[in-house]
């Protein structure tokens, strides 16, 4: 009797909530935290893009069609490079020769018009080909002679710059670069420059291959766990090397869109595209689909660091701002995506012991 007047009196906030609504809430919190996790850089983007638009010292410049025009048409190339990045990363590896490719690319583009005569449509296939041959390189080195990806593409775009500074003599190749690759770059068609479109393009290519292809699982399997797909089939070393081929080719259509957007090609080395790129790759990992490199993903980081530079600048920024808010996204990205991966794990290993 004793024992039951004990729990009687047991007040009934104390008593512990039932499994079933413990599982419930803890669902409800998971939800609204995924959500957050999912689409927080996207509300960022979506904040900042206001308070620019609004601040007296940047707002009516800010929100100029001229403005917008040239934040879209300035980050094309940008795109363009980051999409290339992506096939590697998806396969678990860093290419860090994608800047070196595509102003390579750029050479051989404007050095077939200027300097051979070539027609036009012939010097677009030989600067996307070359592109795809540096890639393929790069492929065989890591996925057949298992080369670090970290030191074979870094060595290659130490290798390219030079041999770029080598031909050009430091001058840039501008002579009879043909009016119809360099309206690409400069002319709109209702409004939305030529170039922004062909990057939207490719980026629809791209996620086409990424998401709907056995290609695009293949490699998000073997960046996941290569020694599991080579348990279920997969040949990993052919994934790899085809991840490297696919980045060379795209990396040599963004040199094509930076001869067409700058109208000149120069002795530049391509790095200064290569950090911009990946700042927006590792942005697509916190963002839509979590932990994993994505197109949607990375345009909306390319959208995020473009805005904000803009922003920034118009406000009246100093000059070096672009670079040190480059370098804190990519950190923060870097940071914020180790994070999400410790958390799942935890999570899981809560779930499992449940």
């Amino acid at each position: 009797m004793t024992g039951t007047s004990v729990d009687t009196d047991v007040a009934p906030e104390r008593l512990p909530a039932p499994p079933g609504e413990r599982r419930r809430g803890s669902s409800r919190a998971l939800s609204l935290s995924g959500i957050a996790e999912r689409y927080g850089l996207l509300l960022l983007l979506v904040a900042m893009t206001l308070v620019f638009a609004s601040l007296p010292a940047s707002g009516e410049a800010f929100r100029s069609t001229a403005n917008i025009q040239a934040v879209l048409a300035s980050q094309a190339v940008g795109l363009t490079v980051a999409l290339a990045l992506l096939f590697p990363m998806a396969a678990g590896s860093f290419d860090f020769s994608v800047g070196a490719v595509t102003a390579t690319s750029s050479v051989v583009a404007a050095a077939s018009v200027s300097h051979f005569g070539l027609p036009l449509p012939l010097a677009l296939v030989l600067a996307t080909a070359s592109g795809a041959l540096v890639g393929s390189v790069l492929g065989i080195l890591v996925a057949r002679y298992a080369m670090n990806p970290f030191i074979a593409t870094l060595g290659m775009a130490t290798l390219l710059g030079g041999a770029v500074f080598a031909y050009t003599n430091g001058l840039q190749i501008s002579k009879d670069i043909p009016a119809t690759l360099t309206d690409l770059g400069s002319l709109s068609w209702f409004g939305v420059p030529l170039i922004v479109l062909a990057a939207a393009l490719i980026a629809v290519v791209v996620w086409f291959v990424m998401s709907h292809t056995p290609l695009g699982r293949h490699l998000f399997a073997v960046g996941s766990n290569a020694s599991a797909a080579r348990l279920v089939g997969l040949d990993v070393a052919r994934v790899r090397f085809l991840s490297f081929a696919l980045s060379g080719l795209v990396s040599g259509v963004a040199g094509v869109l930076l001869l067409a957007r700058q109208g000149a090609a120069t002795s530049d080395n391509g790095m200064n595209m290569l950090f911009p790129a990946l700042t927006a790759v590792f942005l697509s990992t916190i963002v839509i689909d979590v932990g994993r490199p994505s197109v949607l993903g990375t345009v909306i980081g390319v959208l995020f660091v473009a805005v904000s530079i803009s922003g920034l600048t118009l406000v009246g920024a100093p000059a070096w701002v672009s670079q040190v808010f480059n370098g804190a996204a990519l950190l923060v990205a870097v940071g914020v995506a180790g994070i999400s991966r410790a958390r799942r794990g935890a999570g899981s290993a809560g779930l499992a012991r449940t």
